[in-house]
C-alpha cells in the first residue's frame, strides 16, 4: 500500500531523499540530524555580504524555516559580494531577490520575511520566534543590539564580520559561553572604524566568513561536533592565515555577567554615538545646506578626499580631488581665506581630513554629512552610487 503522504518512513517524501542523500549518507547527520534541520528555525540580520552565502547554504543544507531581516534595496556595489542577488534585481527590495534565489535552491524551505529595519522595539519579537540568529549586519548598533537581544531571549548569536583582507566569526550567548559584550565592553568611537564602503572589502572575503557562520549554526542545531563557544577566529585572506582567541565570559558583563544591568533593550545609535551632536557639533553642513551655499557662493572650495577610482564614478562638479593620503603634502594648493567643504563616501574621511586642515591653520572648514551618497540620493538623483 502506498504512502497516501508520498513520505518515507523516515519522515521525508521521495525528492527530500534525493536531495540530502549526501546528508543522509553521513553518520552524524544521517535522518535523525536531517530532522533536526528541517524542524530548525534560523534567523539572519541582513541579506548583504555575509547573509547571501549563509542563508544560500542554510537552504540548501534543509533547514526547515529561514528569517530575514532586511529594508534595503539591492545596490549594483553590491553585486561584487552579495552573491544571492542579481543584476536583474538593482533597484529593488533584497528580500525580493533573496526569496527568489533561496526558493531556486530548495522548496522545502519556509522563508519569513521582515522587511524593517531590526530596533529595539522589534527586535526581542523577532528574535524570539528563532532557534538561533545570524548576524550580517555592517554597524555596531546592530551587533550590540543583536547580541542583548539574543542574550534576554536565550538565543545562540553567530557573530561575523569583514573588512579589507580579513575576517572575525565566533558564537556568542550561547549557553555558559560569553557574549559580545563580553569581549566588547565598549563600542569605538563614532568614525574611528571605517566601513566597508570607506575602507573596501575583498568580495570572495564575505562568502568564506558567511559559509563559516553557516557551518557553525549546522553544528549547533546537529549537536556535533566543537563549536566557536569561546573561542574568536580571525582570518586574514591576504597571508591564508587563521588565527584563534580562547573567550571566557566576563562575570561582570553589563547583560551576560552575574549582576547584568542591561535588562531590557535600550537605544544602541545613542550607545554607539552614532549621530552624536555634541561631537560633530559645527563640523559638519548638511546635503542640503551645501547645495544653498553654492547657489549663493560659487567659489565655496570644495574638497573630495576620496580615491582617483571613486572620483571617476561620480563627483560634485566643481569639486577638487585630493585624496586623504596626499592631504598634507598638498596644504598650498588651498586658499586658507576661504570657506572649505570636504567631501568623501560617507562622511568618515572628509572628517579626518577636517581635522587635519583645522591643525594646519585653516578656520573655515566643514564636512559633508552623509558625503557624496547622501548627495546623491537627495540632491542629485542622477548620481551614481557605489
Amino acid at each position: 500500500m502506498s504512502n497516501p503522504n508520498n513520505t518515507d518512513p523516515t519522515g521525508f517524501s521521495h525528492q527530500e531523499l534525493i536531495r540530502y542523500s549526501r546528508h543522509l549518507a553521513l553518520p552524524d547527520v544521517g535522518p535523525e540530524g536531517q530532522r533536526k534541520l528541517k524542524a530548525a528555525r534560523v534567523l539572519l540580520i541582513g541579506a548583504g555580504g555575509l547573509g547571501s552565502p549563509a542563508a544560500m547554504y542554510l537552504a540548501a543544507a534543509g533547514v526547515g524555516t529561514v528569517g530575514l531581516v532586511d529594508f534595503d534595496v539591492v545596490d549594483e556595489s553590491n553585486l561584487q559580494r552579495q552573491v544571492i542577488h542579481g543584476t536583474r534585481y538593482v533597484g529593488q527590495p533584497k528580500l525580493d531577490s533573496a526569496r527568489e534565489r533561496i526558493e531556486d535552491i530548495n522548496p522545502y524551505v519556509s522563508l519569513e520575511l521582515f522587511d524593517t529595519r531590526l530596533t529595539s522595539e522589534n527586535a526581542l519579537e523577532i528574535v524570539r520566534a528563532f532557534d538561533i540568529v545570524i548576524d550580517g549586519s555592517d554597524n555596531f548598533p546592530t551587533r550590540y543590539l543583536t547580541n542583548d537581544a539574543c542574550v534576554l531571549s536565550g538565543k545562540p548569536y553567530i557573530y561575523g564580520s569583514v573588512y579589507r583582507f580579513e575576517g572575525q566569526v565566533s558564537v556568542f550567548a550561547a549557553q555558559g559561553g560569553p557574549c559580545y559584550r563580553c569581549l566588547f565592553r565598549e563600542p569605538p568611537p563614532p568614525g574611528l572604524v571605517p566601513s566597508c564602503a570607506e575602507g573596501g572589502v575583498l568580495g570572495v572575503l564575505p562568502g568564506i566568513i558567511g559559509t563559516i557562520q553557516a557551518l557553525e549554526t549546522i553544528k549547533l542545531i546537529l549537536g556535533r561536533g566543537q563549536t566557536l563557544v569561546g573561542r574568536l577566529v580571525l582570518f586574514d585572506a591576504l597571508q591564508f592565515s587563521f588565527r584563534e582567541l580562547k573567550l571566557q565570559r566576563d562575570p561582570e558583563c553589563s547583560v551576560c555577567g552575574e549582576h547584568p544591568s542591561v535588562r531590557e533593550l535600550i537605544d544602541y545609535e545613542a550607545f554607539c554615538g552614532v549621530g552624536a551632536a555634541t561631537t560633530r557639533e559645527g563640523m559638519e553642513i548638511t546635503v542640503g545646506e551645501l547645495q544653498q551655499r553654492l547657489e549663493q557662493n560659487p567659489d565655496l572650495q570644495l574638497v573630495d578626499v576620496r580615491e582617483l577610482y571613486e572620483w571617476a564614478i561620480c563627483h560634485i562638479a566643481g569639486s577638487e580631488l585630493i585624496p586623504l593620503g596626499t592631504l598634507p603634502a598638498k596644504l598650498r594648493q588651498l586658499d586658507g581665506h576661504k570657506e572649505i567643504v570636504t567631501i568623501c563616501p560617507v562622511g568618515v574621511r572628509s572628517l579626518l581630513a577636517l581635522e587635519l586642515l583645522r591643525a594646519a591653520g585653516f578656520s573655515q572648514v566643514r564636512s559633508l554629512k552623509g558625503g557624496i551618497d547622501a548627495w546623491a540620493r537627495e540632491v542629485d538623483l542622477g548620481m551614481a552610487v557605489y
